[in-house]
């Protein structure tokens, strides 16, 4: 009888100590990815608008609105350790929170450590149906001459730290653009279209 209990509690000294070291090792395991978290954890990047040219941006019809305008916009990312590959990226503008343009695609790049980028797509809209709400707006701005049109970016975004790749992330920049029509002096004139110098910093969100 001493001998079996002598075994019985061998047997449950050693589940103890393998139960301890599982639970620490996991410990282990779950710090080394906290303070890996910790160190690399991604700094999301920075957008600029840097200027807007403008070429046409007039109420075709009573609720219709053509709009011609091409924008530089750059990119930095801001991480001494994660690089940015832009997966998939679309710019737009939008008036009073209503896309008047069609999405145009920025090509899919890698932005290494802090890397800037820069883009100046074309965003045009031919007759796009706009809610009375909206025209009536727009007919506000227009005869006072100043118009909001917020350029927008959506798209996908990994993470790349050394040759690991997270999942996508959805990337969405607003950058506001004021646009001064009743004084074109405040643009450059050229060719029949005015360009507008911004260096205006976008809300991102990632």
């Amino acid at each position: 009888m001493t001998v079996k209990y002598c075994d019985h509690s061998h047997k449950e000294e050693l589940y103890r100590r393998i139960l301890f070291g599982v639970i620490a090792l996991v410990v282990a395991v779950l710090l080394v990815i906290f303070l890996f978290w910790i160190i690399t954890r991604p700094t999301k990047p920075t957008f600029v608008l840097q200027d807007v040219t403008l070429s046409a941006f007039n109420l075709s019809s009573p609720t219709t609105l053509t709009t011609n305008l091409q924008i530089t916009i750059s990119s930095r990312n801001p991480n001494q350790r994660i690089g940015v590959y832009y997966q998939r990226i679309d710019v737009y503008a939008s008036y009073r929170n209503q896309q008047i343009s069609l999405p145009t695609a920025l090509p899919a790049t890698y932005q290494g450590h802090k890397d800037i980028n820069v883009w100046s797509p074309f965003l045009c809209g031919d007759a796009v149906p706009v809610s009375p709400y909206v025209a009536d707006a727009l007919c506000q701005d227009l005869n006072t001459g100043m118009v909001l049109v917020n350029i927008k970016v959506d798209g996908r975004v990994k993470w790349k730290v050394g040759t690991w790749m997270s999942g996508n992330y959805h990337l969405q920049a607003n950058c506001p653009a004021y646009i001064n029509l009743g004084e074109r002096s405040k643009g450059i004139g050229f060719g029949g279209a005015v360009k507008y110098q911004f260096v205006q910093g976008c809300t991102v969100d990632v």
